[in-house]
């Protein structure tokens, strides 16, 4: 019963995650989106996606599980805005803290889970992650896009910086990585994202 109920103490706590707002809106209604809108997302992205992955034996489930939980610490942390150098600072400190609290609610066994899952996503050092890391940064650029450019309009955005970010598609998901070229260079063309 120990064990239960650690596991429903962890799933009311990660409910947390539906008031973490993010800085990318919404695309109909041009409300925050939330971290967990965020997450769901980018694990439908992973099935539909993966046959543009480099690595077609990537673990698709394995995969999903670190788009769902990644950002699962920021319900300690809060959001850290991606082009926010100062707020980036002490983001993995920050980070570290949140997920020790959070992952210690449940059974050893599905703790240590957790943090196998999330440190290996930050890592970003197996094709699993990598796969996850792609679909992380091409989903608010996909929002970017059909919002006008609603973050890239901020001043310390440019398409040199947003390029930069979304560095990990050009290596492991050639297709998607051109279609982001596409997607900036229409963003720059309608006045959408700077150049410097």
């Amino acid at each position: 019963m120990d064990r239960l109920k650690r596991q429903l103490e962890f799933i009311v706590e990660i409910d947390k995650l539906k008031q973490i707002f993010r800085q990318s809106v919404l695309i109909e209604d041009r409300r925050n989106e939330n971290d967990a809108e965020h997450s769901w997302h980018i694990t439908i992205m992973a099935m539909i996606l993966k046959e543009h992955f480099i690595h077609s034996d990537v673990d698709l489930l394995k995969a999903m599980k670190m788009t769902i939980i990644h950002d699962l610490v920021e319900i300690y942390a809060g959001d850290t805005f991606c082009y926010d150098e100062e707020g980036n600072g002490d983001k993995l400190e920050r980070e570290l803290k949140s997920a020790k609290k959070l992952f210690s609610i449940l059974p050893h066994d599905q703790e240590d889970e957790l943090w196998e899952l999330w440190e290996e996503f930050e890592q970003r050092n197996t094709k699993e992650a990598k796969f996850a890391a792609c679909l992380d940064r091409l989903q608010p650029l996909l929002l970017n896009s059909m919002t006008e450019g609603h973050t890239w309009k901020r001043p310390e955005v440019h398409k040199d910086k947003v390029l930069e970010r979304n560095m990990i598609l050009k290596e492991n998901a050639p297709a998607l990585w051109d279609k982001v070229l596409d997607i900036l260079e229409n963003a720059v063309d309608k006045g959408q994202l700077k150049v410097v």
